[in-house]
């Protein structure tokens, strides 16, 4: 039986011949070295090549700006005590995972970068402008039921003072600004673009193609306590849900973004970098805020893209055929 959009367009339910977002590497080349080499090269580039990467090139700006080399690189991995520097460099660092899983999912599945973005295929703004609309009205709902629940403890690293606005924090607002929508991104690219798509296709389960990249994301993380690592893995979670259950990255990203530039920008306020990029506490009070967010976001975004009427699959056929040109639309006739 089909369903009716709120565009007007009849979408029909996900037949044997359709593929979905977590599914498409089924469309192209099928082995399974192709999803475990994959992993283990987006997870080798991510965190061990792009690091190093980064680290010769900020080692060069350094010395060609004559400043000293050796103790800036000391600084700039020191996330206790970052600077606008440290927050960019691990910005750019996470951001080379867009090109990385671009790059392996063309090499080892004949799929185009335009893919991992959704099965639109490429990235929908429409939605994904809406989406960033969304989130900051799910983040309003957080900051309600947060003002109901306990105060945490007085140990809270938090301050009430604002911090006074000083050059550091202007650059450190221009690093959250013009970088971290990249380390977002970058993120989702890397958790749930490539690695949902990997386990997609590696197993006949959509649950495990949401939970193991949401498990992984969460231990990508380093070491944490219990609150502070269930919430990343709830987020994990609710953005995997989206991504499959929308076809593509969009609201994913959106919330991805929004989330950073609010903890970003509280740090800011009240407490340093310092305390967003390595968070040792946390409270098991926050979890009923934090989830009421995610938990709204989940539901407006998947309403909004039903009244758009989004594509949440693709036709195996079009992907796979012909051989040698896999994911390349037929070419229409001019006048066609």
């Amino acid at each position: 039986m089909s369903t009716t959009s709120a565009t007007g367009s009849t979408q029909a339910p996900q037949g044997p011949g359709e593929l979905g977002y977590h599914q498409l590497h089924r469309g192209g080349p099928r082995a399974v070295w192709r999803p475990i080499l994959g992993v283990l090269v987006v997870a080798l580039g991510t965190f061990v090549l792009a690091p190093l990467f980064w680290s010769i090139a900020f080692a060069v700006g350094y010395a060609l700006a004559g400043e000293p080399v050796a103790e800036s690189m000391e600084a700039l991995t020191d996330t206790d005590h970052a600077t606008p520097a440290t927050l960019a460099f691990l910005n750019l660092t996470l951001a080379s995972a867009i090109p990385l899983v671009w790059l392996v999912s063309r090499t080892l599945h004949g799929l185009r970068p335009r893919w991992l973005s959704s099965v639109g295929p490429g990235l929908r703004m429409r939605y994904f402008l809406a989406c960033l609309g969304l989130a900051f009205l799910a983040l309003v709902a957080t900051l309600v039921v947060a003002a109901a629940l306990p105060t945490p403890d007085a140990s809270s690293e938090v301050s009430e003072t604002v911090n006074d606005f000083t050059t550091t924090t202007r650059d450190f607002l221009l690093v959250v600004l013009f970088l971290t929508p990249l380390q977002a991104a970058g993120e989702e690219y890397l958790f749930r673009g490539y690695l949902t798509q990997a386990f997609g296709g590696l197993f006949a389960s959509r649950a495990l193609a949401v939970l193991l990249p949401a498990l992984l994301f969460a231990l990508a993380h380093g070491g944490q306590d219990p609150p502070v690592f269930f919430d990343r893995f709830a987020f994990g979670v609710v953005a995997g849900i989206l991504v499959i259950a929308t076809g593509g990255l969009e609201a994913a990203i959106a919330m991805h973004v929004l989330n950073n530039f609010v903890a970003f920008g509280l740090a800011l306020a009240f407490s340093d970098i310092g305390t967003a990029l390595t968070p040792t506490g946390g409270s098991w009070w926050s979890l009923p805020s934090t989830l009421t967010q995610s938990l709204v976001y989940l539901a407006l975004a998947l309403w909004v893209a039903r009244r758009m009427g989004l594509r949440t699959t693709v036709e195996g056929g079009v992907l796979a055929a012909p051989p040698g040109r896999v994911y390349r639309f037929a070419s229409v006739p001019k006048g066609a």
